[in-house]
């Protein structure tokens, strides 16, 4: 296909760069402080930055037909996977709605008893408060999303993606897509991609790589399970709780935890977490081998079971460690 030559910027570099310039915004001499003032300027700073990068997204931008791909190796080695300093959540009503996002997804289950069906919290997967390279972080998915998923064989929204993991990981319902909460988790995973240019998928979403076609070994899996996760997650997965009913160590089994058409219950899914994450604080120290054996034993455990799986992947291509 002949490439056609342009000296303006391609439409999504356009969004980076018209996304960066609303956040900045216009301040009135008037009313604005002087920390506003140091704020703007170096608001202004990343605009330009993001100018740079917006221009050299130009050549690897997909074809309008196309579906959806990343933008290229070095826009996504660029884009850094950490929390930001909260000292750059604005004080008006966005950051108001950014601190209810934060607050949210660390206290799911007492925040949102209607719509979490077991005790789990959104941080019970996505560490760091959603910002932790290859724990599934959040940073970056405001400018991926609306994205096809082949499990629902549609294009779904960032809502539609939130409430997946509501109505499998939580156990739950959905929320109202136009609701203040949802705006809230929306708004706080906005505040995570700030720098992340539109369409770039940063190095560390998701989680790392295990071999999907060892083997499992339940049994194996069992004894493991005993010696690196029991002390954490109870002997049969049940987690354990303080006092007032807050989770020390999450369940991953049981009535509490998510059910059995969540990703984490898929043995290869959870492999990948229990690999580059688990046991806490020692992370890749496990084989692929000794991952996936974990993942056979515990995925298989008692737990809820979700209504309509076998819905999933309507168009065929699911995955075969899909439970159904």
């Amino acid at each position: 296909m002949t490439k056609l030559k342009s000296t303006k910027l391609p439409l999504a570099a356009s969004f980076i760069v018209a996304s960066a310039l609303f956040t900045v915004g216009c301040s009135n001499d008037n009313q604005v402080k002087a920390v506003d003032r140091t704020e703007e300027a170096a608001a202004l700073a990343r605009v330009k930055a993001l100018e740079a990068q917006a221009k050299a997204l130009e050549e690897g931008m997909p074809e309008a037909n196309s579906s959806f791909a990343p933008v290229g190796d070095s826009a996504a080695a660029s884009a850094s996977i950490k929390m930001p300093d909260e000292s750059t959540i604005p004080d008006n009503e966005l950051g108001d709605s950014i601190r209810r996002g934060l607050h949210l997804v660390n206290n799911t289950y007492t925040e949102l008893p209607d719509h979490v069906g077991n005790r789990l919290n959104c941080t019970s997967c996505h560490l760091g408060n959603g910002s932790e390279a290859y724990a599934a972080p959040w940073n970056g998915l405001t400018g991926i999303f609306p994205i096809y998923r082949s499990r629902d064989a549609r294009v779904n929204s960032l809502q539609e993606r939130i409430n997946g993991c509501f109505q499998r990981s939580m156990n739950g319902k959905p929320l109202d897509p136009t609701s203040d909460d949802m705006n809230a988790m929306i708004a706080y995973m906005g505040w995570l991609s700030q720098g992340i240019p539109v369409g770039v998928s940063p190095e560390g979403r998701g989680f790392v790589k295990v071999n999907n076609e060892l083997e499992p070994n339940p049994e194996n899996g069992k004894q493991l399970f005993a010696e690196k996760c029991a002390l954490c997650h109870g002997d049969n997965g049940q987690g354990q709780y303080t006092d007032d009913g807050g989770y020390i160590y999450p369940a991953v089994a049981g009535a509490d935890s998510f059910n059995d058409g969540a990703g984490m219950a898929r043995t290869y899914k959870a492999a990948a977490f229990i690999k580059g994450k688990m046991p806490f604080g020692q992370g890749n120290t496990l084989s692929d081998q000794e991952a996936v054996d974990i993942a056979s034993y515990f995925t298989q455990l008692d737990r809820p079971v979700k209504a309509n799986k076998d819905k999933d992947w309507p168009k065929g291509g699911a995955p075969k460690d899909v439970r159904r």
